[in-house]
């Protein structure tokens, strides 16, 4: 099964407006809570998946009715995150895209390893990036081109110990051929000088964070 895009809808914070962002082709996925939210604001889920530990019993016999395809696994025995197992799924459909409402949440743990869970995504060449409202997080290895959009902050932090060979062309702040290590904030809050610009790495994992206030 191939298929453009996926979007995965998983148990963090979540807005009414994520909802508007689905567009026609594609491929939508609830993970745990994330279904029941997907159900709630009538939309059918292509699949949904987890231990579903945060619905109620008649919230999950509702996400069942209303799916086209439904998962369920232990909430014990089991090695993947809710969030991660709707990822794997997603890869194996082999979209163009894979993007991730409600990985960002009051639970930081969650977040974190969403976050690092895009590097599973990033070594099958697909593009993936986590959003809400005031977040656009995208994890890359080579060449990131950024538009001007909503988000007017970008900010770049390193995944890996070190980055090397950072390029930063159409910023206010550039940079060549520069470094970045963990435990370094050189890369927070710059902003675009044109419609794009363009983040060129040579070796390691690169968060690009696109980010606003309100």
């Amino acid at each position: 099964m191939t298929t453009k895009r996926v979007i995965i809808f998983t148990g963090g914070s979540l807005e009414e407006t994520d909802i508007k962002e689905i567009q026609p082709g594609d491929t939508v996925i609830g993970a745990d809570y994330g279904a029941w939210f997907l159900v709630q604001h009538g939309i059918t889920p292509d699949l949904s998946a987890g231990d579903f530990d945060s619905v109620t019993e008649d919230q999950l016999r509702k996400i069942q009715q209303n799916s086209k395809q439904f998962v369920s696994c232990d909430p014990i025995n089991k090695n993947l995150s809710d969030t991660e197992l709707a990822l794997e799924y997603a890869i194996k459909m082999k979209p163009q895209e894979i993007i991730i409402y409600g990985a960002i949440g009051t639970r930081m743990d969650h977040t974190l390893a969403n976050i690092q869970i895009m590097s599973k995504v990033l070594r099958r060449e697909i593009s993936c990036s986590i959003r809400n409202q005031h977040n656009r997080i995208s994890l890359i290895d080579s060449v990131y081109i950024v538009q001007c959009n909503d988000f007017p902050y970008v900010s770049l932090i390193p995944l890996s110990n070190e980055v090397t060979g950072i390029t930063l062309e159409g910023f206010m702040y550039p940079l060549h051929d520069a470094v970045l290590s963990i435990g370094e904030s050189l890369g927070i809050s710059n902003r675009l000088l044109h419609e794009t610009g363009t983040i060129t790495i040579k070796e390691g994992l690169l968060l690009v964070i696109e980010s606003r206030d309100e």
